[in-house]
């Protein structure tokens, strides 16, 4: 009769442990919410590009900040953000990361916010050397819709000798930066 009590005292503690949030004693339910959080999306995530600081002649930098705030349930950015430039007719042209950067796994809740940077060469106006683009189209990791915006910073140059970019071929000299987390 004694081993009755001992199995249901050890059920007991068991089951106070699972409810206290096993090993990190963090509540469980909060644990598997941030497991359970999906990829942002451009449906829940607002989009907003500029002000620019933009580049005013050809051969000169400029750094086109965009900045999302997640209008809806917690959710995870997992990778770079997608950018491609858009000239008039064109294919879009995807920006490569920059150099050195890192993506991080950012889980943003709701209201929360982050940014990244696109930085560009401003391009001669001249079609055959650099990209006349017209449209940024902005998508998240993981999410295969996007947004489009219009580009008003001039022409791109393009990235090292060979074809043009004018009509969305070849390389467009512009990297997108790793998102960083803003705000509070």
């Amino acid at each position: 009769m004694r081993a009755m009590p001992t199995t249901v005292t050890a059920v007991t503690a068991l089951l106070l442990l699972t409810a206290c949030g096993g090993e990190n004693g963090g509540d469980g339910a909060k644990d598997d919410a941030k497991q359970e959080s999906g990829a942002c999306s451009t449906a829940t995530v607002s989009v907003e590009v500029g002000p620019a600081s933009e580049a005013p002649a050809a051969g000169d930098n400029g750094e086109v900040p965009v900045n999302l705030v997640n209008q809806g349930p917690s959710c995870v950015l997992d990778g770079f953000p997608g950018a491609s430039l858009v000239a008039a007719g064109g294919e879009p042209v995807a920006l490569a990361p920059t150099d050195g950067a890192t993506a991080q796994k950012l889980t943003l809740p709701e209201g929360g916010s982050a940014s990244f940077t696109i930085t560009y060469v401003r391009g001669p106006e001249d079609a055959g050397r650099s990209l006349d683009a017209k449209t940024l189209e902005i998508g998240l990791p993981g999410d295969s819709a996007t947004r489009d915006f219009p580009w008003s910073y001039g022409p791109v140059a393009n990235q090292g000798e060979g074809e043009g970019t004018a009509t969305g071929t070849g390389t467009a000299d512009a990297t997108v930066s790793a998102f960083q987390r803003s705000g509070d």
